[in-house]
């Protein structure tokens, strides 16, 4: 697959948002192997945008791992300074879950603290069972929500 072709402003734009990252996968002397490029696929589906360390003095083998990176991967070549690549690729579309719109939301825990009228003692923690119809007052007690009438005014 070929690489991901980016005007020079997009270029840029990634490069000033890549400034402040750290490298996430680091290529060490055996190269590029088939689980070195395994994790740095997982890291661009995380991530999007991404920096390799690759160790090694030979410029022309980390142009080459860059170029190789970049077109297994269908991933952007953003930067190659030093001895730091920095890929991009869109982060793909997480799938929606189907939602019921007929399910309420499930039961949660709840913390309730009670303080002391003195205010010398621990406040008394108390942990309580809330479902998805109910609320807690700031009292401290368990309402149950009530259904809201729709307007009365005339629209």
């Amino acid at each position: 697959m070929p690489a991901i072709q980016l005007t020079t402003a997009e270029r840029r734009a990634f490069r000033a948002d890549a400034h402040h990252l750290d490298p996430v996968v680091m290529i060490g002397g055996d190269g590029l192997t088939p689980a070195v490029t395994k994790e740095t696929d997982n890291a661009l589906k995380a991530h999007g945008l991404i920096k390799v360390r690759v160790l090694g003095d030979d410029r022309a083998k980390r142009e080459e791992v860059f170029a190789q990176l970049c077109d297994e991967l269908n991933a952007a070549p953003i930067q190659h300074i030093g001895k730091l690549l920095v890929l991009w690729r869109p982060i793909p579309e997480k799938e929606a879950v189907e939602s019921n719109e007929s399910r309420m939301p499930g039961p949660r825990e709840v913390k309730i603290l009670k303080f002391s009228k003195s205010g010398l003692r621990r406040p008394e923690i108390k942990k309580v069972q809330v479902m998805g119809n109910q609320r807690v007052t700031a009292g401290g007690l368990i309402k149950r929500a009530k259904k809201r009438s729709p307007s009365k005014k005339p629209a």
